[in-house]
């Protein structure tokens, strides 16, 4: 087991969540009190870098749709990036894929498109 790492940054479209390490029942409690106690305004981009996520489990899907929910209730949106080939699948499997917009990367996650 990964203890989670979780770094906040600013880019010029929202909050990245940097997430490192396992995002599953014993960790997704962090990531949804970090979500709690983050400032989120309408029209930014929360972005959800999974570059060094290692594993992810239903618990961290189901904390990835509790972002989702704070992006939607704050009228903001919400990308994943660099998302990793297991976590994915899984997405595909359960039509998340549908839900989520995902990027390659975090460049491409934070554009500003005017």
């Amino acid at each position: 087991m990964n203890t989670l790492t979780i770094t906040l940054r600013e880019a010029a479209s929202g909050p990245v969540l940097e997430l490192e390490g396992d995002l599953d029942y014993d960790q997704a409690p962090r990531l949804r009190h970090t979500l709690e106690t983050l400032s989120l305004r309408s029209g930014q981009r929360l972005v959800m870098d999974l570059s060094r996520m290692q594993f992810c489990d239903s618990s961290g899907i189901t904390a990835l749709l509790v972002a989702r929910n704070r992006a939607v209730t704050a009228r903001a949106e919400i990308a994943l990036a660099a998302v990793p080939e297991h976590t994915a699948r899984i997405l595909r499997i359960v039509g998340l894929d549908q839900v989520f917009p995902i990027h390659p990367d975090v460049d491409t996650a934070t554009a500003v498109h005017p």
